[in-house]
């Protein structure tokens, strides 16, 4: 798992490169100190996952991967933060961020960033029950809901769960390929990034 890391001070990056660095599966390809730096050393080195504090000089971390995101959809970023604020987590999810850890919680960010590379999303149990709150006091997501098939409710429930494509593929009774392909049009009839969005969506909506 090839990671690059970001953040604004280097006693952190450096803790970060040794913690990970003992771990055999983790390769750090490169790390920086700006948004400025994360945007130009993801062009140069295209990492499993880019891991990258929040508040930051310059281009901060959120602006740095709306602009990483935006050239590569694709892109897997999962960012740090010392505390919690309800316009960073919006912001992370509307850009497309597949993950948003505490640094203090040091134990989680190797399993944290596990996850992001097989696909998944990261964002505590804390966070998840106030995103719903947070989307509709910010004028919500700008989601009009769709009519859906039975069987793409169920799918999108078990998004919201947090269960990865296989896992939902062995609760349905599917290929992996099918849910891939369901969860791809869904998305497109919604008119959402990813399964982030997706969970948001289903929480400020479907569950009522």
């Amino acid at each position: 798992m090839r990671i690059t890391v970001v953040d604004d001070d280097p006693m952190i990056v450096m803790a970060l490169k040794t913690i990970l660095g003992a771990e055999r599966e983790v390769q750090i390809c490169g790390s920086g100190n700006s948004g400025a730096e994360a945007v130009t050393l993801y062009e140069e080195h295209r990492p499993d996952v880019l891991l990258m504090d929040i508040r930051m000089e310059g281009m901060s971390g959120l602006e740095a991967s709306e602009e990483i995101l935006k050239r590569h959809p694709e892109a897997k970023v999962l960012l740090l933060t010392t505390f919690l604020d309800d316009e960073y987590i919006v912001r992370a999810i509307r850009a497309g961020a597949r993950g948003y850890l505490l640094k203090q919680d040091y134990a989680s960010i190797l399993p944290a960033l596990r996850a992001v590379q097989s696909g998944q999303t990261v964002f505590g149990s804390e966070i998840m029950t106030r995103i719903p709150e947070l989307f509709q006091r910010k004028g919500g997501s700008g989601v009009r809901a769709a009519e859906l098939t039975e069987r793409e409710a169920e799918l999108i429930s078990l998004v919201a769960e947090g269960l990865s494509n296989r896992e939902i593929a062995g609760r349905m009774c599917l290929g992996e390929g099918t849910v891939r392909n369901y969860l791809s049009n869904i998305l497109d009839k919604l008119g959402l990034r990813d399964r982030t969005q997706l969970a948001v969506w289903y929480y400020r909506g479907m569950k009522k």
